[in-house]
């Protein structure tokens, strides 16, 4: 199951027990279903869970009835759609008048008389996002969208989610395949619309996805800066090593000052070891640069020697 699926699921085991609140929801639903007109209501989901809600409450809250068809398709794997509709036109009229749309309205538009408050406001877009929203799984991407079909209902939709006070959240719009898009983007700000509308399990997802990125991310990080300076060192045991072969064939390391000797000697025995290790290694230890130091020494006198 997808985490869209999931997420919906979960929004749909939530009883509602206040009727203005339930209300709410369903006009979320109906209004943003595929058809919603006095004279066809009719939605499609491939979300068991959504249409069994999407059936039964919008039957219960209107008095009337409401036709469910499952289809079987083959796309990829076996998916159940679930279809519905409501078959009298006199019903569909009657659940247009309940929700206070009149007949033949032109520009279908958030009626706000369903929304008693702004604790109603959260059951709307639950119902909002049943019916026509779709969030990405937080392995892939942050991501939360609406697609409506209507221009002015995708602005309004736009306005009453900028205008949530407990979160601050400025949706875009962006047309796609005649539709229109209400998103929203980011860890935290999709989190905090799916924990609005009651998705708690959902958003937790959500938050430990992101904090699991972000230590793989760091050690990523790391693991890459270890790597190179693995090779970096590997690299200038390589040239160190290489010098201290050409002194001792031409002059033995005899020929070395006693503290250019030792550092000699440590990195032949040690080639792994950074400068650090060696300064570490050395019977009166020394400091990074130190070390450095008598390196370059060495290197001086290597090319010195293979010039002759």
């Amino acid at each position: 199951m997808s985490f869209s699926k999931e997420t919906k699921s979960e929004l749909c085991s939530a009883n509602i027990f206040n009727k203005e609140q339930k209300i709410a929801q369903v006009y979320g639903m109906v209004l943003f279903s595929r058809t919603f007109s006095n004279s066809n209501i009719s939605f499609s989901t491939e979300s068991r869970s959504v249409a069994t809600l999407y059936s039964q409450e919008l039957s219960a809250l209107t008095n009337t009835i409401v036709d469910l068809n499952v289809k079987l398709i083959r796309k990829g794997g076996e998916t159940n759609v679930y279809t519905l509709s409501v078959p009298d036109t006199n019903d569909c009229a009657k659940i247009f008048d309940f929700f206070g749309h009149v007949q033949n309205q032109i520009n279908l538009r958030i009626n706000r008389a369903n929304i008693e408050d702004d604790e109603c406001i959260k059951y709307f877009l639950r119902g909002a996002f049943l019916v026509c929203g779709n969030v990405t799984s937080p392995t892939k991407d942050y991501h939360l969208e609406f697609v409506v079909p209507y221009k002015r209902l995708a602005s309004d939709l736009e306005t009453i989610i900028s205008e949530i006070r407990e979160i601050d959240i400025h949706p875009k719009i962006v047309r796609r395949k005649g539709n229109y898009v209400v998103y929203i983007k980011g860890c935290d700000n999709v989190t905090d619309i799916i924990t609005y509308i009651g998705g708690q399990m959902s958003a937790i997802e959500v938050i430990q996805n992101n904090i699991y990125k972000s230590v793989r991310n760091k050690i990523n990080r790391k693991i890459n800066s270890e790597t190179a300076n693995l090779k970096k060192t590997a690299l200038a045991s390589a040239i160190q090593l290489k010098a201290i072969n050409i002194i001792q064939s031409k002059k033995g390391l005899e020929y070395l000052p006693d503290e250019l000797k030792e550092v000699a000697q440590i990195r032949i025995e040690y080639p792994e070891y950074n400068l650090r290790e060696i300064g570490a290694a050395l019977q009166v230890p020394i400091s990074r640069s130190g070390v450095n130091h008598r390196i370059q020494r060495i290197l001086k006198i290597a090319e010195e020697l293979s010039d002759k």
